[in-house]
C-alpha cells in the first residue's frame, strides 16, 4: 500500500491494522493502538508498505550513532565564548551527550520522567535534551518567557526529576515553585557562576562530572532497550486557548520527519549551516536546529541571546547560513529595517532599488510558475542590488529561506521575492512533529504552504462547495497523544487515526495547500455569517504599513470592528516602547503629522491620520465578499502587542482570547457608542 498525498488514507476497504505495519528487521515495542496518553506505552507506527514512509524506524540513539560513524570529525555545534567560536565535532557532541546521560542517571532520573530545560539556545540545551533521551527520560523544553507558575505547571505535568536552567534569572523562577514539585531531585545551571550554593543545585561543570563513575554498559543497556515507537520527548503547546498540553513524540516521529523533510528540500550531508535562535521549546526550532541538523550532519551556530532584539543579522553575516528559518515577525522586522534604510537613501539610489525590485518580482513569479526566463535587466539588477542586499543580510549563500508557525502577509513575501530572496512557507503543528506541507525551490506558490511531505497524506474533512474543509494529517509524523489527557487526545485524533488540525484549508489543481482560517478563530456574526479573520487582518496590514498588529472582533455582533497597534521600537527585553519606529514616523510625517510617539497619535487623532487609516480600511472593505465582512469601526491601542504583555505567544502568534479579555472595554465601546 502506498501513501498518496491528498487521498483518503488509509484507503477504503483496508482495515486500520493493515494500514499499520511493523518492519521485519526492526524490533518495535508491542502496541495495540495508534495513540496513547500514558508515557510508558508504545504506539503502532503508520508505516507504508513501500516507497516514502516505508523506511526502517530508528531511535534517536541509533540515528546519532550512525551520524557519528560517518561524520564524527565534522563540526556540529559552534558557540561564542569571549568573542571566539568554540566548536564541537559530532563525535565530541555525542560523547558530551553520553556524559550528560550518565549524570542524569546519577541524579536519579527515572525512566519516562521529565527533564525540563529552561534557557536560550546553546550547546548545553542540545546536550541536556539528548542526554535525557539517551538516559530514558523525557526531554521537555520550557519557554524562557514563562512565569514561575507556568514553569511549575510544565515541570509538574511531566514529573520532572531534573530541571536545567540557563542562569540566575531562570533559576529564581524554579526556586519560587520548587516546593510544589514533588518529583524534582536536582537543578542544573548551565551559564554563569552560582550566586549561592544550595542543596542539589549544580553548575554545568559539576553536573557533567557527576556521572563519571557510571559504567558505559549501564547507559548502553538503557539506550539499547529503547524502541522507535516509544516516547522520547515532550513539546508543550504554547497554551493560547488554555493550559499547555504535553505533546508526546516518539523516536520515530523525530527521526523519520528529519529524514523525510530534509530529503524533500534536498539537504546535503556535511554541507548545511544553520543559525539557532528561535525558542527550542517550540517544535519548529527543535526539528530544524536539532533533528534535521543531526540527520544531515549540519553545522549549527548559536546566536546571541539578544538575537531577536537586533543582533541576529550580525550572526547571519558572520555565519552565512545555507538555510534559514524565521517566523513571520522576523521577516517583517527585516523588511521594516530595510525600508527605513531605503527611505534615507538618495533619490537616485531609491530609483535604482525600485527598478531592481520591479525586475526581481517579475523574475520571481516567472520562476515560481516554471518559466526560467528572466526579464531584461535582471543580471544588472542582481549585481547592483540583489547580491548586495543578500550579503548585508548574511543570506548570500542561503538557498532555503523558510517561514512558518504563524500567518505571513503577501506584502512581506513579495517584498523578499522582489529582492530575489524567495521565502518558502511551511505548515504543520507540534502534533505533527513540525512540518506537514513544505514549499521549496522546486515547488512553491506564493501564499501556499506547499505540498505534503512524501509518505504523509492530507484529507480535507467536511469540505464546503468551494472545497474548503478541516485539514487532517496522516503519517509517521503524527504524535502519540497528549500526556495524561485522553479526552483532549480523542478530540484531536479520530477513530481512524487522522490528526485533526483545527485549521481550514483547500488545495489548488497542482496539490498546493492553502490555509483559509482556523475553525476556533472563525467569527460568527449575529447574522450567522462565518468569517475567517486572518485574511482581513492581513489586508489591513498590507494597506496600512504603519500597522503592526490588527485583530478583528465581532463574534455574535451585528458588525465587524478591528483593534490596531502601531509599529513602535522595543526595549532590551523586547517590550514595546511608546516611541514610533522610523518608518512609522516617516509615514505620519507625509500626512503633516509630526508625531514620534504612539501616545501622541492616540491622545489627539490628527484629522489627516484618521483619514489615512480610514481610507486604508475602505480599500480593504472594497474587496469584501459581503457587507458582513466589512470593517465598520476601528481603534488604535496605546501599545503594541508583545510576548511579555501576553497578547502574543512565543512564536508571535496572536492569543485572541487573551486580547479579548485585556481589551474588553475598548471592544465594548465599538458596540455601545
Amino acid at each position: 500500500m502506498k501513501c498518496c498525498p491528498c487521498s483518503g488514507f488509509p484507503p477504503e476497504g483496508i482495515s486500520l491494522d493493515e494500514a499499520v505495519s511493523s518492519r521485519g528487521n526492526t524490533v518495535l515495542a508491542p502496541a495495540e493502538k495508534l495513540w496513547s496518553c500514558i508515557r510508558e506505552e508504545a504506539v503502532k507506527l503508520r508505516i507504508c508498505e513501500s516507497g516514502p514512509g516505508s523506511e526502517d524506524p530508528v531511535t534517536i540513539s541509533q540515528m546519532f550513532q550512525q551520524v557519528v560513524e560517518r561524520h564524527g570529525d565534522h563540526p556540529a555545534l559552534c558557540a561564542k565564548t569571549n568573542g571566539e567560536w568554540e566548536i564541537l565535532t559530532y563525535k565530541e557532541y555525542y560523547l558530551q551527550c553520553r556524559s550528560a546521560a550518565k549524570s542524569f542517571l546519577k541524579l536519579g532520573l527515572e525512566r519516562y520522567r521529565g527533564v525540563g530545560i529552561l534557557g536560550f539556545n546553546s550547546p548545553e540545551w542540545f546536550i541536556a535534551n539528548i542526554g535525557s533521551i539517551l538516559a530514558g527520560g523525557l526531554a521537555a523544553g520550557i519557554y524562557t518567557t514563562n512565569s514561575p507558575e507556568a514553569c511549575q505547571y510544565v515541570a509538574h505535568n511531566c514529573e520532572a526529576n531534573v530541571l536545567v536552567v540557563e542562569n540566575r534569572k531562570q533559576l529564581e523562577k524554579i526556586l519560587k515553585v520548587k516546593d510544589q514539585l514533588p518529583h524534582l531531585k536536582a537543578i542544573v545551571q548551565y551559564k554563569d557562576e552560582l550566586e549561592e550554593k544550595l542543596p542539589n543545585l549544580y553548575t554545568w561543570k559539576e553536573f557533567l562530572e557527576l556521572g563519571e563513575d557510571v559504567p558505559d554498559e549501564d547507559l548502553d543497556e538503557i539506550s539499547n532497550s529503547q524502541k522507535a515507537n516509544q516516547c522520547c520527548t515532550l513539546i508543550y503547546t504554547s497554551g493560547t486557548t488554555g493550559q499547555p498540553k504535553g505533546v508526546m513524540l516518539s523516536h520515530d516521529n523525530l527521526t523519520w520527519v528529519a529524514y523525510a523533510a530534509g530529503s524533500m528540500v534536498k539537504l546535503k550531508e556535511r554541507t548545511e549551516v544553520v543559525v539557532s535562535y528561535l525558542p527550542l521549546s517550540h517544535v519548529a526550532a527543535q526539528v530544524n536546529d536539532m533533528w534535521l541538523a543531526m540527520r544531515f550532519a549540519a553545522t549549527v551556530y548559536f546566536a546571541d541571546p539578544d538575537a531577536l532584539k537586533g543582533s541576529l543579522v550580525n550572526t547571519l553575516r558572520e555565519v552565512r547560513p545555507t538555510s534559514f528559518l524565521g517566523v513571520p515577525r522576523v521577516w517583517e522586522k527585516m523588511q521594516e529595517k530595510m525600508k527605513a534604510v531605503g527611505a534615507k537613501s538618495s533619490f537616485v539610489r531609491r530609483m535604482v532599488a525600485d527598478w531592481a525590485k520591479y525586475i526581481g518580482l517579475q523574475a520571481g513569479y516567472n520562476f515560481m510558475n516554471g518559466n526560467e526566463s528572466v526579464p531584461w535587466g535582471f543580471m544588472l539588477a542582481n549585481n547592483l542590488v540583489f547580491k548586495k542586499v543578500k550579503a548585508a543580510l548574511g543570506l548570500d549563500r542561503c538557498t532555503r529561506c523558510f517561514t512558518g508557525a504563524a500567518p505571513i502577509t503577501k506584502d512581506t513575501l513579495e517584498y523578499f521575492m522582489s529582492l530575489n530572496i524567495p521565502v518558502f512557507e511551511l505548515y504543520g503543528m507540534s502534533e505533527s512533529t513540525g512540518p506537514h506541507t513544505v514549499s521549496h525551490e522546486a515547488a512553491y506558490h506564493i501564499m501556499s504552504c506547499g505540498k505534503v511531505i512524501p509518505g504523509c497524506s492530507t484529507k480535507l474533512d467536511k469540505p464546503d462547495q468551494d472545497g474548503t474543509g478541516e485539514i487532517c494529517f496522516w503519517g509517521r509524523h503524527v504524535f502519540m497523544g497528549y500526556l495524561n489527557m485522553p479526552d483532549k487526545t480523542e478530540e484531536t485524533l479520530d477513530q481512524e487515526g487522522w490528526l485533526h488540525s483545527g485549521d481550514l484549508g483547500k488545495h489548488d489543481q497542482d496539490g498546493f495547500l492553502y490555509i483559509t482560517g482556523r475553525i476556533k478563530e472563525l467569527i460568527i456574526t449575529a447574522g450567522g455569517e462565518n468569517i475567517p479573520p486572518v485574511p482581513i487582518e492581513d489586508a489591513v496590514k498590507e494597506e496600512l504599513p504603519v500597522i503592526s498588529n490588527a485583530m478583528l472582533v465581532g463574534d455574535k455582533r451585528k458588525f465587524l470592528s478591528v483593534l490596531l497597534t502601531l509599529k513602535s521600537n522595543v526595549d532590551d527585553s523586547g517590550d514595546p516602547l511608546d516611541q514610533l519606529t522610523p518608518h512609522a514616523v516617516e509615514f505620519f510625517k507625509q500626512l503633516d503629522c509630526k508625531a514620534t510617539r504612539v501616545s501622541e497619535i492616540t491622545a489627539n487623532m490628527n484629522p489627516s491620520v484618521f483619514k489615512a487609516i480610514q481610507d486604508g480600511i475602505d480599500r480593504v472593505n472594497s474587496r469584501a465578499t459581503s457587507n458582513a465582512q466589512k470593517i465598520q469601526k476601528w481603534t488604535i491601542l496605546q501599545r503594541d502587542f508583545s510576548i511579555s504583555g501576553g497578547e502574543l505567544g512565543p512564536t508571535m502568534k496572536l492569543k485572541r482570547p487573551v486580547v479579548h479579555k485585556m481589551y474588553k472595554e475598548e471592544i465594548e465601546k465599538f458596540y455601545t457608542e
